[in-house]
């Protein structure tokens, strides 16, 4: 198969820049058309009642996911590598398939901390283990040992 457009998901962690890197390198490889995700989310515990956030805390987290977002356009820019910035706001799994399904990608690249503890994957969850069960397309997983 051949995989002409990509979705890597970031965050601007360590796993993040890692897959950042590789996509980079993989699309250009490629000629892929790429698109890069950022996805502002607020822990459950800030969920005051049903549903609610604070427009304060949504609007921070929001522009805290737009740096992040921008930064990792300028680090595609700075290897002179283009991308499509996407900034969405909900659940990382159901926002990172929601947009590959709207984009038709064929392939979804996201970081993975292989050092992170089994408990604290579970208490935290896992973005890498859940999208297996919902990715509309393919996998690239970007491993980070620190």
């Amino acid at each position: 198969m051949k995989y002409r457009k990509i979705l890597l998901a970031y965050n601007g962690s360590a796993e993040g820049k890692r897959a950042l890197l590789e996509c980079a390198e993989l699309a250009n490889f490629l000629g892929a058309e790429t698109h890069l995700l950022a996805v502002a989310s607020m822990p459950p515990s800030l969920f005051l009642t049903e549903g609610f956030v604070p427009e304060e805390l949504l609007e921070e987290e929001k522009k805290r996911t737009q740096t992040l977002l921008d930064e990792g356009i300028a680090a595609l820019k700075k290897q002179g590598f283009n991308a499509t910035g996407h900034l969405a706001v909900g659940e990382p799994v159901e926002e990172i398939c929601r947009l590959a399904k709207e984009q038709s990608a064929d392939l979804i690249v996201l970081g993975h901390n292989q050092n992170t503890s089994f408990a604290a994957r579970w208490w935290k969850g896992s973005v890498g283990a859940s999208i297996l069960d919902y990715a509309p397309c393919s996998l690239l997983v970007a491993l980070s040992r620190n």
